[in-house]
């Protein structure tokens, strides 16, 4: 009666270590190190401009404040990724940031826009911001829905260009109530919780010690 049990045990066990070992053996996009006088650009919609907080605590200010260097709010409510692929190379021209953190898209799966148009101006973005010669964190947003599912292409992007992808955030922060001003905008403690891990992503990717 004692094999069995002790067989699953040993199964779980092989898996688990198996599981690390794959984990571990991943190559995560990495970063070059900020310097203390490297300009941080976050460009995105109301998500990033921080809509529903008070002022001095949307995600970029919050992250700016995490790091002990200034991350420019670049954030325009409304946007689509039209929109923002419009203006991105003024934001360059104007700020000269040696990174970008991204966060388009909400707005175009609001208006149904079709996803290979989203692709499409995020892949251009993406390829702004480097031929520019800066480097680049994508954030990604969830799709209105019951589940708030995040799409795919946010994580297929990071895989073609090798860029680090906070995937999972925005859809903790929207499916916490506790964390929202209204239904699509976070509060104050959602925006916290979005520079956070995007701190924490930065530190991983070793952007910042």
């Amino acid at each position: 009666m004692r094999g069995p049990p002790r067989h699953r045990a040993g199964t779980a066990l092989l898996l688990g270590i198996l599981a690390a070992l794959w984990s571990c053996s991943r190559d995560e996009p990495r970063l070059s190190p900020l310097a203390p006088d490297d300009t941080v650009v976050a460009l995105g919609d109301s998500l990033t401009a921080g809509t529903g907080a008070p002022a001095g605590e949307s995600y970029p200010e919050v992250l700016g404040r995490l790091l002990g260097r200034p991350v420019l709010n670049a954030g325009r409510p409304g946007e689509t990724t039209t929109e923002g692929l419009r203006r991105l190379s003024s934001v360059l021209e104007a700020h000269h940031p040696r990174l970008v953190i991204l966060c388009e898209g909400g707005n175009d799966f609001l208006r149904g826009t079709p996803p290979k148009v989203v692709v499409a101006n995020l892949r251009r973005m993406i390829q702004t911001v480097r031929e520019f010669g800066a480097e680049l964190v994508l954030v990604a947003v969830p799709r209105p829905g019951l589940l708030v599912p995040v799409p795919d292409l946010y994580e297929d992007l990071g895989e073609e260009f090798g860029i680090p992808v906070e995937a999972e955030v925005l859809r903790e922060v929207l499916t916490a109530p506790a964390l929202k001003s209204d239904p699509i905008h976070p509060n104050a403690r959602g925006y916290r919780r979005i520079a956070e891990a995007l701190a924490s992503l930065l530190r991983r990717a070793g952007a910042v010690d």
